[in-house]
């Protein structure tokens, strides 16, 4: 590891508990900042509700007023997530009302670059939909330095992945595509960042003013690309990571994962060497009647440029 990764780990990376609700209050009110919680959701009936009462009950009560806005983009689902979502209390808006000029592509990374239209927070805090046993310590831990500490524009979550399900050893941990992908990618090309225990994971914060600068890959690639377009933006120093315990989620099957990781190579691959691209499918194989049969699957290729280069975007600002 770099030396100068060794510095920032022991600079930039905290524990929740250093930063007790009270002084996250009163840093908010000296300093007048808004905070907008963005969860992304797709066919997540069954955890959303329970993630969007915590947040309110915890963090948005007339006692504890620390989020002003929670926002649930439904992403298509076909199940209840977006009633379940507003009987809980958040404002649900679709993806598809968002920017309506533009066609929407699937992809996570497509509706968090469309949330920036519909919030206003100065700080906006991206947390998935699929988390179980949901602790508010996920949301004031990542905006925790960015009230406290000028200096700091993005914040990620670190925690312990207890994978659920069977055929691995006790103890053993989740992520495997940061493990397997990520991680390496990261350490070979960008040495800066191999600090980040969960490169990949769903929950961070950044200020808006970081957010509108950078291009969104709209699938998987999402939070590599950003992590890495916000090193070049503003420099390891303005990063930082925060230690907020445990998270238990549904856990994704091999061939999922695998077209995950070919996002996420395809995302890295954009970043070292445009016009220099391989070709963006991916194939896999499943057992049919007549053996092994071959299922190809385009990879993520789209990305969302810089919000602020959205002219309805920057007529909002102005207005």
């Amino acid at each position: 590891m770099l030396e100068e990764v060794e510095t920032w780990l022991a600079r930039r990376s905290w524990s929740v508990s250093e930063r007790p609700l009270p002084s996250l209050l009163a840093a908010k009110r000296a300093t007048g900042t808004r905070i907008s919680v963005v969860l992304p959701a797709l066919d997540e009936e069954e955890t959303v509700g329970e993630i969007v009462s915590v947040i309110r009950a915890e963090l948005m009560r007339p006692a504890a007023p620390l989020v002003d806005e929670l926002v649930v983009i439904d992403s298509g689902s076909t199940d209840a997530t977006g009633p379940v979502a507003a009987d809980a209390g958040a404002r649900v808006v679709h993806r598809d009302e968002i920017l309506p000029r533009l066609p929407t592509l699937p992809g996570k990374g497509e509706v968090l670059w469309r949330s920036l239209l519909v919030t206003e927070g100065d700080i906006v805090c991206f947390v998935d939909a699929d988390l179980r046993e949901f602790s508010a310590d996920f949301v004031t831990g990542i905006v925790g330095p960015l009230l406290t500490e000028p200096d700091v524009q993005f914040v990620k979550a670190m925690y312990d992945r207890p994978f659920a399900g069977g055929g691995m050893e006790p103890g053993e941990q989740g992520g495997r595509v940061t493990e397997l992908m990520a991680r390496p990618l990261l350490n070979m090309h960008w040495p800066l960042l191999a600090g980040f225990v969960q490169p990949l994971g769903g929950e961070y914060a950044a200020r808006r003013s970081l957010l509108e600068q950078l291009p969104f890959p709209v699938g998987y690639g999402v939070e590599l690309g950003l992590l890495v377009d916000a090193l070049h933006t503003v420099g390891l120093d303005a990063l930082a990571q925060v230690d907020v315990g445990v998270r238990r989620h549904r856990h994704q099957g091999g061939q999922a994962l695998g077209r995950m990781a070919a996002a996420i190579y395809r995302t890295a691959q954009l970043r070292l060497a445009r016009g220099q691209l391989l070709r963006p499918e991916l194939t896999q194989f499943v057992r049919g009647e007549k053996g092994f049969e071959p299922r190809t699957f385009p990879v993520d290729t789209e990305e969302r440029p810089p919000m602020r280069s959205i002219a309805e975007y920057l007529r909002r600002s102005v207005a």
